[in-house]
């Protein structure tokens, strides 16, 4: 099967039914939420309330992890009908509708952070005669330095689709001044493997490579057949989950102690959420879009294209 980028450009492949179908796919959540957390774990982050860009934000899924961290997001995507179904869920994060290509003019040094998932790759190909993509990494790449905070990562997650895309992104990168390093995650699984561009922005008149480094591994231990080995990736799998949702002693996604904490974060951002019961739980908990947040830093819901 031919990969999406290579079928049409991302503002007509992401139309309202494929936005749907992204957001109610329980598989799909289910793997962008990881990679949106491995993500945030690379940002290694220091401090609470931080300011996040997030990339290709989509639905929202990604930034609803970086709401539950705490912190602030703004989200950038081509899509409409994506951005509208972000809306429709009520996501915390305010939204563009923005060509990532085109490079973006945020003020200098907003953001303590950046992270992407499964957009970078749309950038390698030239969906339209004026095109060139090296040249729109290079804007994208540009306009993100300059838009992060000194010492500032950006996270991206990508599928390049062969090597010369791969050293493309990575050449883009730093001539845009970046340093870091490429992470491979699970590298000898054809299905798992994940690849994270760690970028850090730092000073301009540097000299910066990108290195490529090992992740995480999958555990697998020498079954003697073929259902005990799928039986010890599964065990594995829900392990890495199960982490994944847990660390750090946080409470567990949905559950009473989760939806207080959170609006007990909003009414610090200023916003309006309705008041705890004895009903309060997974299925009653709905919270209320504010015109602005605390810090007055983070912008408003966008929707229209720039004239």
């Amino acid at each position: 099967m031919s990969r999406p980028e290579n079928q049409m450009p991302a503002e007509l492949f992401y139309n309202e039914d494929e936005a749907k179908k992204y957001t109610s796919c329980s598989r799909i959540i289910d793997i962008q939420s990881q990679m949106a957390e491995r993500a945030l774990e690379l940002l290694n982050l220091q401090e609470d309330n931080c300011i996040l860009l997030d990339i290709g934000c989509g639905s929202g899924l990604s930034g609803e992890m970086i709401s539950e961290e705490g912190h602030f997001w703004i989200g950038m995507d081509i899509s409409r009908p994506m951005l509208e179904v972000a809306v429709e869920r009520e996501v915390e994060g305010d939204l563009y509708e923005f060509d990532m290509g085109q490079g973006f003019s945020f003020r200098a040094g907003v953001f303590d952070g950046a992270i992407s998932i499964s957009a970078l790759q749309w950038l390698c190909v030239a969906a339209k005669k004026s095109h060139n993509p090296f040249k729109r990494l290079l804007a994208f790449f540009q306009s993100l330095y300059t838009s992060l905070r000194t010492g500032a990562r950006a996270v991206l997650q990508f599928y390049p689709e062969n090597k010369d895309q791969l050293e493309m992104i990575t050449n883009a990168a730093m001539k845009a001044s970046f340093a870091g390093s490429l992470i491979v995650d699970y590298p000898h699984s054809a299905k798992a493997k994940k690849m994270y561009l760690v970028l850090t922005a730092g000073d301009p008149g540097g000299s910066y490579n990108i290195v490529t480094t090992t992740g995480r591994e999958r555990e697998e231990e020498d079954v003697g057949n073929e259902e005990e080995k799928v039986a010890v990736l599964k065990s594995s799998s829900k392990n890495i989950r199960k982490i994944g949702y847990e660390r750090k002693g946080k409470p567990k996604v949905k559950s009473r102690e989760w939806i207080e904490k959170k609006k007990e974060r909003q009414k610090r951002q200023g916003k309006e959420v309705r008041p705890t019961s004895k009903y309060t739980g997974p299925v009653s908990y709905t919270h209320l879009r504010a015109h602005e947040t605390g810090r007055n830093l983070v912008c408003r819901l966008l929707l229209e294209k720039k004239k």
